[in-house]
């Protein structure tokens, strides 16, 4: 098959400066090129990177981009704006992926020759679906979100499939190396630092901690981009988060790494988290965090909200908690799952270690063949 993949307008691939969607659809493209498929990503144009090469099997388009805004209209209007760059640009082939919102609307009928065309709804979806009646596939990454489309546009449900997120399990197994008796303990969040993403919450949830006097010793860790361009709050936000951590904490106590985009670098830090704090507000936004998923993979505890798309991850008590968000004192609520975890060493190890097992569905190569499979009786016309 001719695959042509389409990132959005506002970062690199391969994924120098981070970016979820970038980083999984780069490594389909590799598995897709492996199985013997002719791939083009098309992707944001980027210094240092040639606007059209050919490498690790892939071809690589590369097109004038911008960066993101914190304004979701004009979010919008950049994301049209690159879709019809990006139609002009598409080559003949068999199937379309476009992680953008406006492209799947008109690709098919302006570009047919470019193949049938195929959606990611990363994200709850807020409306768009119901414009995507000419598209062939949607792929949403929770049943979450599948459900959202279905209630926007219930003509899709033939069309529709969930494909959960990957990770790649086994770099993050193997990169778990901390024995988990060394302290002190580390509570870890890896992501965009954006309010959206309720550290206010887990910050406020660390000074609980510190008041406990009967906890063994632990760290708070937080490592991702905090500018505007890379999906955070910007520097104002970044630094109220810090101060609100240096009045609740000691230094000693606490970590802002910034933004890792190393993958192997990434992988090890994750590696030394024994609690991975996920306590997200977004409940109209997350489709499925790949993050909890490479923490799981690399053998931490999973704690995250309550949010409806994590039922395809997380079994209460089982590989995980779940604390609820929306309680009256959610600071409390989820200080109290977090010191249950400290102090508990053998629900902590048990927790984890199926957690660890429980990830694996969730490698690359599975999903990619599904994948793969989906596509083949997408260009069949089935």
């Amino acid at each position: 098959m001719k695959i042509t993949i389409v990132m959005g307008f506002f970062l690199p691939v391969p994924p120098l400066r981070g970016g979820a969607t970038e980083k999984i659809w780069f490594r389909y493209a590799q598995h897709f090129a492996t199985a013997g498929h002719e791939v083009t990503v098309i992707s944001r144009r980027w210094p240092g990177l040639p606007q059209r090469e050919t490498a690790g099997g892939l071809t690589h388009l590369r097109l004038p981009g911008c960066d993101h805004t914190r304004f979701l209209p004009l979010n919008l209007v950049l994301d049209f704006l690159w879709s019809l760059r990006v139609l002009f640009a598409l080559p003949p082939g068999d199937v379309v992926v476009s992680n953008n919102v406006s492209l799947p609307i008109f690709a098919s009928r302006l570009k047919p020759s470019a193949g049938r065309v195929a959606v990611v709804l990363g994200r709850m979806p807020k409306g768009q679906t119901r414009f995507y009646g000419l598209v062939d596939r949607v792929l949403a990454t929770s049943n979450a979100v599948a459900q959202k489309a279905l209630t926007e546009n219930p003509s899709l449900a033939a069309r529709s499939r969930v494909m959960l997120n990957p990770a790649d399990w086994a770099a993050h197994a193997s990169a778990n190396v901390k024995p988990r008796a060394v302290a002190p303990l580390v509570i870890g969040y890896v992501g965009r630092l954006n309010p959206e993403k309720g550290l206010e919450t887990l910050i406020d949830a660390a000074a609980w901690l510190h008041r406990q006097p009967d906890l063994p010793p632990w760290q708070l860790l937080l490592i991702g981009p905090h500018t505007v361009a890379g999906g955070g709050g910007g520097e104002d936000y970044r630094r109220s988060l810090e101060a609100r951590a240096r009045g609740a904490l000691p230094g000693s106590q606490f970590e802002f790494t910034g933004p890792i985009y190393d993958a192997e670098e990434l992988a090890r830090r994750y590696g030394t988290i024994d609690l991975f704090c996920y306590p997200t507000l977004a409940e109209q936004g997350e489709g499925l965090s790949v993050a909890p998923i490479e923490a799981m993979a690399a053998g931490a505890v999973p704690v995250v909200s309550n949010l409806e798309c994590y039922r395809d991850l997380i079994v209460p008590g089982e590989n995980g908690v779940v604390f609820d968000h929306r309680a009256p004192d959610a600071v409390a609520a989820l200080g109290a799952e977090l010191a249950a975890l400290l102090r508990d060493s053998t629900r902590r190890a048990r927790l984890a270690a199926r957690a660890q097992a429980d990830a694996r569905r969730f490698d690359y190569a599975a999903i990619a063949a599904r994948l793969l499979d989906d596509f083949q009786q997408l260009a069949a016309g089935s």
